[in-house]
């Protein structure tokens, strides 16, 4: 996207060509508009459009362009904390409110899948949660037993079985969530584009909106050569939010996140990696996944930023670490690079804001936003809709917050994964 094949790598060479759309020109006139072409976007204008609204969905550039497009493609269940902090935090009401739906928010997107043939490489056999030594194992015992407490079909391994299912010895045992999966996420992202077009919502891409304001008890949304009045608007941006409502990004830390992908491997070697095809990652602080995609080729990444001298740095450092959890690989040959950015919220909590008078949005999904995104946009949708209140919602609204030191923190994690994979696996 944009001529950057280091904004979307391997998912843009792969995914199926999304759905036509154009920019808005002209004015038009709709129940509810929606900022944002993510998960949560598009989910909420599918659901507004099979619920009978009039639904017009904003994008600054293209669908998927943020965090849809540019992610590792796990479904994962939950949030990134241990289960039992969201009821500590939020309340047993809400805490756990939220704890179901987001377990079971892989199924909603499986079942998106299935019934309406989304063509996104999708793969069901779970996620592995990898312990690194003691440590990591004892966080995998607190996590499984706190998701057992409420019946999740989590299963912990030991050494052994986790190398089974892996096809390294790097691991002291592993948390298999057989709820969560993989997909192509930008094949997802314009899958779902696709559903919701053809159940009438109207969608514009290249349609950054420049300007809000209150006109006769409705919103008018400007863009560059267009405008939307509405009754009812949806903020969707999350961390790439621009424009109104940016204060949505502003309260998060940007995360940088990078994936390189390596040419497809020969059967044997496949054979000996995630036999399963689970997608999976570790327990360290700077943290790796790994996971395949229907090619066979093995999409691996951590934390940091594909520019300046972070390119060279990490790509390095992922082809020694990917050579030592895997040495059967022999030399590693990659064939696409990409990043992007997740946002961060000080205590590692989604939010739901209402952001101005009929404004409303979920963000803040910390690294989760395949699952959840398209649950909040259900629930936005559902509530818009006015099949859902306010007090059923899993969060309590809140007002948009910037952290101390954002732009620092951000920077530090940045800087800070580089200077570490810049020494890490060399032996």
């Amino acid at each position: 996207m944009l001529d950057n094949a280091r904004s979307h790598g391997l998912w843009e060479l792969t995914a199926p060509a999304a759905p036509e759309t154009a920019e808005l020109r002209g004015s038009i006139k709709v129940d509810t508009a929606i900022v944002g072409g993510g998960y949560t976007g598009l989910s909420a204008a599918l659901h507004l459009a099979e619920g009978g609204a009039k639904v017009a969905l904003l994008e600054a550039v293209e669908i998927g362009f943020g965090g849809a497009g540019r992610n590792v493609g796990l479904v994962n269940a939950g949030m990134w904390v241990m289960p039992d902090v969201l009821p500590d935090m939020l309340g047993d009401d809400y805490g756990e409110r939220l704890l179901g739906l987001l377990g079971d928010a892989p199924k909603l997107v499986f079942d998106l899948i299935d019934r309406h043939r989304i063509e996104c490489e999708v793969e069901r056999a779970g996620t592995l949660h990898c312990a690194v030594g003691v440590k990591g194992m004892k966080e995998l015992e607190a996590r499984a037993a706190q998701w057992s407490r409420r019946g999740a079909p989590v299963e912990l391994l030991n050494a052994a079985d986790t190398e089974a299912k892996i096809g390294s010895s790097a691991y002291a045992g592993s948390l298999w969530d057989r709820r969560a999966g993989t997909i192509q996420p930008l094949a997802y992202a314009r899958g779902l584009a696709r559903i919701a077009l053809n159940a009438g919502a109207k969608i514009f891409t290249r349609s950054a909106v420049i300007s809000a304001a209150r006109m006769g008890g409705k919103w008018k949304l400007q863009t560059a050569d267009g405008s939307v009045v509405a009754d009812r608007v949806i903020v969707a941006t999350d961390a790439y939010a621009t424009g109104p409502w940016s204060e949505v990004t502003m309260e998060q830390v940007h995360l940088p996140y990078f994936n390189f992908a390596t040419q497809p491997l020969s059967d044997n070697i496949r054979a000996s990696i995630l036999p399963e095809r689970q997608g999976a990652w570790d327990t360290n602080e700077v943290l790796s996944s790994f996971r395949f995609d229907r090619a066979g080729r093995l999409v691996f990444g951590s934390c940091g930023a594909l520019r300046g001298t972070g390119a060279a740095v990490h790509r390095s450092w992922a082809k020694r670490a990917l050579k030592k959890l895997f040495p059967q690989i022999g030399d590693v040959r990659f064939e696409s690079e990409w990043y992007g950015l997740i946002g961060m919220t000080d205590d590692n909590l989604p939010r739901f804001h209402k952001l101005a008078e009929n404004v409303i949005g979920f963000s803040g999904y910390n690294g989760r936003g395949i699952a959840p995104g398209t649950t909040f946009g259900r629930l936005l949708a559902l509530h818009t809709l006015g099949q859902l209140d306010e007090k059923d919602l899993p969060l309590p609204a809140s007002s948009p917050t910037k952290p101390n030191f954002r732009n620092a923190k951000s920077t530090y994690y940045e800087v800070g994964a580089q200077l570490l994979h810049l020494v890490q696996a060399r032996r």
